[in-house]
Protein backbone atom coordinates (compact mmCIF):
# COMPACT_ATOMS: atom_id res chain seq x y z
CA UNK A 1 0.00 0.00 0.00
CA UNK A 2 1.31 3.13 -1.26
CA UNK A 3 -1.51 5.81 -0.65
CA UNK A 4 -0.89 9.11 0.35
CA UNK A 5 -4.53 9.03 2.16
CA UNK A 6 -3.89 7.66 6.02
CA UNK A 7 -7.07 6.58 7.67
CA UNK A 8 -8.06 8.49 10.82
CA UNK A 9 -7.32 5.16 13.17
CA UNK A 10 -3.93 4.78 11.64
CA UNK A 11 -3.19 8.40 12.75
CA UNK A 12 -4.27 8.16 15.62
CA UNK A 13 -2.23 4.70 16.01
CA UNK A 14 1.18 6.71 14.45
CA UNK A 15 0.42 9.65 16.98
CA UNK A 16 0.18 7.02 20.12
CA UNK A 17 2.99 5.20 18.50
CA UNK A 18 5.29 8.10 18.35
CA UNK A 19 4.71 8.69 22.19
CA UNK A 20 5.09 5.25 23.22
CA UNK A 21 9.31 5.30 21.32
CA UNK A 22 9.73 8.81 22.18
CA UNK A 23 9.52 8.21 25.51
CA UNK A 24 11.66 4.73 24.99
CA UNK A 25 14.35 6.95 24.81
CA UNK A 26 13.78 8.36 28.27
CA UNK A 27 13.41 5.14 29.94
CA UNK A 28 16.83 3.74 28.43
CA UNK A 29 18.52 6.41 30.27
CA UNK A 30 17.20 5.80 33.25
CA UNK A 31 17.51 2.03 33.09
CA UNK A 32 21.34 3.03 32.40
CA UNK A 33 21.70 4.91 35.80
CA UNK A 34 21.94 1.38 37.29
CA UNK A 35 22.61 -1.35 34.93
CA UNK A 36 24.78 -1.87 31.95
CA UNK A 37 24.16 -1.57 28.57
CA UNK A 38 24.38 -5.19 27.39
CA UNK A 39 22.31 -5.93 30.57
CA UNK A 40 19.47 -3.24 29.70
CA UNK A 41 19.44 -4.85 25.88
CA UNK A 42 19.15 -8.41 27.42
CA UNK A 43 16.12 -7.50 29.47
CA UNK A 44 14.73 -5.45 27.02
CA UNK A 45 14.88 -8.58 24.20
CA UNK A 46 14.33 -11.48 26.38
CA UNK A 47 11.13 -10.00 27.98
CA UNK A 48 9.58 -8.69 24.57
CA UNK A 49 10.36 -12.53 23.23
CA UNK A 50 8.40 -13.59 25.57
CA UNK A 51 5.36 -11.26 25.41
CA UNK A 52 5.35 -11.84 21.68
CA UNK A 53 5.46 -15.71 21.33
CA UNK A 54 2.78 -15.60 23.83
CA UNK A 55 0.85 -13.14 21.69
CA UNK A 56 1.56 -15.78 18.53
CA UNK A 57 0.56 -18.42 20.53
CA UNK A 58 -2.79 -17.14 21.15
CA UNK A 59 -3.32 -16.14 17.46
CA UNK A 60 -2.58 -19.60 16.73
CA UNK A 61 0.12 -18.02 14.01
CA UNK A 62 1.79 -21.03 12.33
CA UNK A 63 5.74 -21.33 13.22
CA UNK A 64 8.16 -21.85 10.46
CA UNK A 65 9.73 -25.47 10.17
CA UNK A 66 12.54 -24.73 7.77
CA UNK A 67 15.66 -24.23 9.58
CA UNK A 68 17.03 -21.06 7.45
CA UNK A 69 13.90 -19.05 8.46
CA UNK A 70 15.82 -19.90 11.95
CA UNK A 71 18.94 -18.63 11.00
CA UNK A 72 17.45 -15.85 9.36
CA UNK A 73 16.05 -14.97 12.77
CA UNK A 74 19.34 -15.34 14.56
CA UNK A 75 21.28 -12.75 11.59
CA UNK A 76 17.70 -10.48 11.92
CA UNK A 77 18.08 -10.54 15.94
CA UNK A 78 21.88 -9.28 15.56
CA UNK A 79 21.22 -6.71 12.64
CA UNK A 80 17.56 -5.17 14.08
CA UNK A 81 18.27 -5.50 17.70
CA UNK A 82 21.88 -6.28 19.45
CA UNK A 83 23.95 -4.25 16.96
CA UNK A 84 21.51 -1.39 17.14
CA UNK A 85 19.99 -1.69 20.61
CA UNK A 86 23.67 -2.24 21.93
CA UNK A 87 25.57 1.21 20.34
CA UNK A 88 22.40 3.46 20.52
CA UNK A 89 21.94 2.60 24.71
CA UNK A 90 25.84 3.07 24.80
CA UNK A 91 25.69 6.14 23.30
CA UNK A 92 22.94 7.57 25.11
CA UNK A 93 25.30 7.62 28.03
CA UNK A 94 27.33 10.27 26.57
CA UNK A 95 25.29 12.32 24.30
CA UNK A 96 21.44 13.53 25.06
CA UNK A 97 18.48 11.43 24.34
CA UNK A 98 16.81 14.01 22.22
CA UNK A 99 19.76 14.21 19.95
CA UNK A 100 20.04 10.45 20.43
CA UNK A 101 15.99 10.24 18.68
CA UNK A 102 17.08 12.57 16.20
CA UNK A 103 20.13 10.26 14.96
CA UNK A 104 17.61 7.60 15.13
CA UNK A 105 15.31 9.51 12.64
CA UNK A 106 18.01 8.56 9.74
CA UNK A 107 17.23 4.80 9.68
CA UNK A 108 14.27 5.40 7.05
CA UNK A 109 17.89 7.30 4.97
CA UNK A 110 19.79 5.12 5.55
CA UNK A 111 17.58 2.36 3.86
CA UNK A 112 17.48 3.98 0.35
CA UNK A 113 21.07 3.58 -0.73
CA UNK A 114 20.94 0.27 1.43
CA UNK A 115 17.44 -0.79 -0.87
CA UNK A 116 19.70 0.42 -3.81
CA UNK A 117 22.28 -1.86 -3.42
CA UNK A 118 20.35 -4.73 -2.42
CA UNK A 119 17.55 -4.77 -4.75
CA UNK A 120 16.72 -3.96 -8.42
CA UNK A 121 13.76 -1.77 -7.94
CA UNK A 122 15.04 0.17 -5.61
CA UNK A 123 17.29 2.39 -7.89
CA UNK A 124 18.33 5.15 -7.06
CA UNK A 125 16.00 8.22 -9.06
CA UNK A 126 16.29 11.79 -8.37
CA UNK A 127 13.58 12.40 -6.18
CA UNK A 128 15.71 10.16 -3.78
CA UNK A 129 19.39 11.02 -4.80
CA UNK A 130 18.08 14.91 -3.40
CA UNK A 131 16.28 13.61 0.10
CA UNK A 132 19.20 11.56 1.00
CA UNK A 133 21.42 14.40 0.17
CA UNK A 134 19.34 16.79 2.10
CA UNK A 135 19.26 14.79 4.60
CA UNK A 136 22.45 13.62 5.25
CA UNK A 137 23.53 17.39 5.02
CA UNK A 138 21.02 17.55 8.08
CA UNK A 139 22.99 14.22 9.94
CA UNK A 140 26.15 16.29 9.63
CA UNK A 141 24.51 19.36 11.07
CA UNK A 142 22.98 17.55 14.01
CA UNK A 143 26.53 16.48 14.77
CA UNK A 144 28.40 19.71 14.36
CA UNK A 145 31.23 21.21 13.23
CA UNK A 146 32.93 20.98 16.84
CA UNK A 147 32.55 17.41 16.83
CA UNK A 148 33.86 17.23 13.26
CA UNK A 149 36.90 18.97 13.76
CA UNK A 150 37.85 17.37 17.61
CA UNK A 151 37.21 13.46 18.05
CA UNK A 152 35.98 12.86 21.47
CA UNK A 153 34.00 10.47 23.59
CA UNK A 154 30.90 12.87 22.43
CA UNK A 155 31.50 12.44 18.82
CA UNK A 156 32.19 8.73 18.95
CA UNK A 157 28.79 8.78 20.49
CA UNK A 158 27.31 10.57 17.82
CA UNK A 159 29.03 7.87 15.36
CA UNK A 160 27.45 4.88 17.57
CA UNK A 161 24.15 5.92 17.33
CA UNK A 162 23.94 6.80 13.32
CA UNK A 163 26.20 3.04 13.01
CA UNK A 164 22.73 1.78 14.85
CA UNK A 165 20.61 3.59 12.57
CA UNK A 166 22.95 1.71 9.39
CA UNK A 167 22.74 -1.44 11.29
CA UNK A 168 18.52 -1.12 10.79
CA UNK A 169 19.08 -0.34 7.50
CA UNK A 170 20.49 -3.68 6.69
CA UNK A 171 17.84 -5.45 8.75
CA UNK A 172 15.42 -3.75 6.74
CA UNK A 173 16.76 -5.49 3.32
CA UNK A 174 17.41 -8.63 4.89
CA UNK A 175 14.00 -9.11 6.38
CA UNK A 176 12.87 -8.02 2.78
CA UNK A 177 15.22 -10.84 1.32
CA UNK A 178 14.62 -13.48 3.80
CA UNK A 179 11.40 -13.03 5.90
CA UNK A 180 8.47 -11.26 3.75
CA UNK A 181 7.15 -14.71 3.37
CA UNK A 182 6.03 -14.72 7.14
CA UNK A 183 3.47 -13.04 9.10
CA UNK A 184 5.32 -9.95 10.55
CA UNK A 185 4.42 -10.91 13.93
CA UNK A 186 6.14 -14.40 13.66
CA UNK A 187 9.12 -12.53 12.06
CA UNK A 188 9.08 -10.31 14.95
CA UNK A 189 8.66 -12.93 17.97
CA UNK A 190 11.61 -14.83 15.91
CA UNK A 191 13.81 -12.06 15.28
CA UNK A 192 14.02 -11.16 19.11
CA UNK A 193 14.36 -15.01 19.89
CA UNK A 194 17.56 -14.34 17.60
CA UNK A 195 18.72 -11.48 19.61
CA UNK A 196 18.09 -13.47 23.08
CA UNK A 197 20.17 -16.35 22.13
CA UNK A 198 22.90 -13.77 21.21
CA UNK A 199 22.42 -11.50 23.92
CA UNK A 200 22.09 -13.54 27.49
CA UNK A 201 25.29 -15.05 26.81
CA UNK A 202 27.15 -12.00 25.30
CA UNK A 203 25.70 -9.62 28.55
CA UNK A 204 26.74 -12.58 30.90
CA UNK A 205 30.56 -12.91 30.06
CA UNK A 206 30.92 -8.70 29.44
CA UNK A 207 28.88 -7.60 32.61
CA UNK A 208 28.06 -10.68 34.66
CA UNK A 209 24.54 -12.42 35.65
CA UNK A 210 21.64 -10.19 34.75
CA UNK A 211 20.07 -8.66 37.55
CA UNK A 212 17.30 -6.92 38.08
CA UNK A 213 17.55 -2.93 39.19
CA UNK A 214 17.03 -1.98 42.80
CA UNK A 215 15.15 1.37 42.45
CA UNK A 216 12.05 1.34 41.17
CA UNK A 217 12.45 4.25 38.65
CA UNK A 218 14.93 1.67 36.90
CA UNK A 219 12.66 -1.05 37.14
CA UNK A 220 10.07 0.34 35.89
CA UNK A 221 11.78 2.16 32.84
CA UNK A 222 12.75 -1.71 32.22
CA UNK A 223 9.23 -2.64 32.04
CA UNK A 224 8.39 0.14 30.00
CA UNK A 225 11.30 -0.10 27.38
CA UNK A 226 10.60 -4.09 27.20
CA UNK A 227 6.50 -4.76 27.25
CA UNK A 228 5.55 -1.04 25.83
CA UNK A 229 8.41 0.49 24.07
CA UNK A 230 9.01 -3.01 22.38
CA UNK A 231 6.92 -5.74 22.05
CA UNK A 232 3.33 -3.83 22.03
CA UNK A 233 5.13 -1.16 19.70
CA UNK A 234 6.07 -3.54 17.49
CA UNK A 235 2.28 -4.79 17.28
CA UNK A 236 0.79 -1.21 16.71
CA UNK A 237 3.57 -0.79 14.28
CA UNK A 238 2.53 -3.58 12.31
CA UNK A 239 -1.06 -2.47 12.58
CA UNK A 240 0.48 0.54 10.97
CA UNK A 241 1.25 -1.07 8.20
CA UNK A 242 -1.63 -3.25 7.47
CA UNK A 243 -3.71 0.26 7.69
CA UNK A 244 -1.39 3.11 6.05
CA UNK A 245 1.56 1.11 4.34
CA UNK A 246 4.93 0.63 4.95
CA UNK A 247 6.04 4.45 3.68
CA UNK A 248 3.40 5.89 5.96
CA UNK A 249 4.34 4.12 8.85
CA UNK A 250 8.10 5.65 8.54
CA UNK A 251 6.41 8.82 9.39
CA UNK A 252 6.51 8.16 13.26
CA UNK A 253 10.38 8.45 12.59
CA UNK A 254 9.26 12.27 12.24
CA UNK A 255 7.02 12.29 15.16
CA UNK A 256 9.43 10.45 17.58
CA UNK A 257 12.23 13.73 18.03
CA UNK A 258 9.61 16.14 19.17
CA UNK A 259 8.71 13.59 21.97
CA UNK A 260 11.80 12.21 23.06
CA UNK A 261 13.46 15.94 23.14
CA UNK A 262 10.13 17.73 25.44
CA UNK A 263 10.58 14.78 27.86
CA UNK A 264 14.42 14.59 27.95
CA UNK A 265 14.16 18.52 28.59
CA UNK A 266 11.27 18.14 31.11
CA UNK A 267 13.11 15.07 33.65
CA UNK A 268 16.51 15.32 32.63
CA UNK A 269 16.86 19.15 32.07
CA UNK A 270 18.55 18.61 28.41
CA UNK A 271 19.22 21.48 26.47
CA UNK A 272 20.29 20.44 22.84
CA UNK A 273 22.11 23.27 20.95
CA UNK A 274 20.90 25.13 17.82
CA UNK A 275 22.55 23.04 15.58
CA UNK A 276 20.31 19.73 16.36
CA UNK A 277 17.02 21.58 16.02
CA UNK A 278 18.80 23.00 12.43
CA UNK A 279 19.83 19.23 11.53
CA UNK A 280 16.42 17.82 12.37
CA UNK A 281 14.97 20.22 10.44
CA UNK A 282 16.69 19.37 7.42
CA UNK A 283 16.95 15.56 7.98
CA UNK A 284 12.92 15.94 7.94
CA UNK A 285 13.09 17.95 4.91
CA UNK A 286 14.80 15.11 3.31
CA UNK A 287 12.34 12.68 4.55
CA UNK A 288 9.85 14.24 3.20
CA UNK A 289 11.41 14.35 -0.18
CA UNK A 290 11.86 11.00 -0.12
CA UNK A 291 8.61 10.07 1.24
CA UNK A 292 7.19 11.78 -2.02
CA UNK A 293 4.26 13.85 -1.19
CA UNK A 294 6.29 17.10 -0.98
CA UNK A 295 8.23 15.86 -4.32
CA UNK A 296 4.78 15.35 -6.23
CA UNK A 297 3.05 18.60 -4.14
CA UNK A 298 5.96 20.78 -5.86
CA UNK A 299 5.59 19.29 -9.11
CA UNK A 300 2.19 19.92 -9.64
Amino acid sequence: MTTDRIPARAWADLLLLSLIWGASFLSIRVALDEIGVFTLVAHRVVWACVILWGYVALRRMALPRDLRVWGAFLVMGLLNNVIPFSLMAWGQLHIETGLTSIFNAATAVFAVPVAAACFADERMTPRRVIGVSVAFAGVAVAIGLDALRSFDIRSLAQLAVLAGTLSYAFASAWARARLSHLRPQVAAAGMLTGSSLIMLPLALWLEGTPTLPVHPQSFAAIGYFAVIGTALAYLLYYRIVQAAGSANAMLVTLMIPPVAIGLGALVLGERLAPTAFAGFALLALGLLILDGRLWRALKR
